[in-house]
């Protein structure tokens, strides 16, 4: 923990800190030491990217990056199937498959400006990344931060 020259307590980070989006969550452990855990505050369309099999989502980063949005748009039909996500349990199946039809659609009409291709490629490496994370999780592999 980061201490500043004015006072022990001025430079910590302390849990229900937030730093720019995420917030530190913490609390002490058996040892003595303190626990921290950082949550990434997302908008709704970022959390409504669901978390598919590895395969699958290698196969929507492929398609995001080469047809802008049609792997987003292929991602959506995950949710009908069961596929989880952050959002489904407060908004239900059928608005987050809205949420990303809508956000297929943004990458492909803003496409020609090279903004929604880069934001489909970015969108393709979330998909990756979170089933990466979710079969660490499944497995028992401790993440790293």
């Amino acid at each position: 923990m980061a201490e500043k020259e004015g006072g022990p307590q001025q430079g910590r980070i302390k849990a229900g800190d937030n730093l720019g989006g995420k917030t530190v969550m913490g609390g002490h452990s058996v040892g003595g030491g303190v626990v921290v855990e950082v949550r990434e505050k997302k908008g709704p369309l970022r959390a409504a990217i669901p978390t598919m099999p590895f395969p699958l989502a290698v196969i929507c980063l492929f398609l995001n990056t080469f047809i802008p949005g049609l792997g987003t748009f292929i991602s959506a039909f995950t949710v009908l199937c069961g596929a989880r996500n952050e959002l489904v349990s407060e908004r239900g199946k059928c608005c987050v498959f809205w949420l990303n039809v809508a956000a297929a659609l943004i990458q492909i009409l803003t496409a020609v400006i090279m903004v929604g291709w880069i934001m489909s490629i970015f969108w393709g490496m979330d998909m990756v990344i979170l089933a990466i994370s979710d079969g660490c999780r499944d497995q028992g592999i401790p993440q790293e931060v």
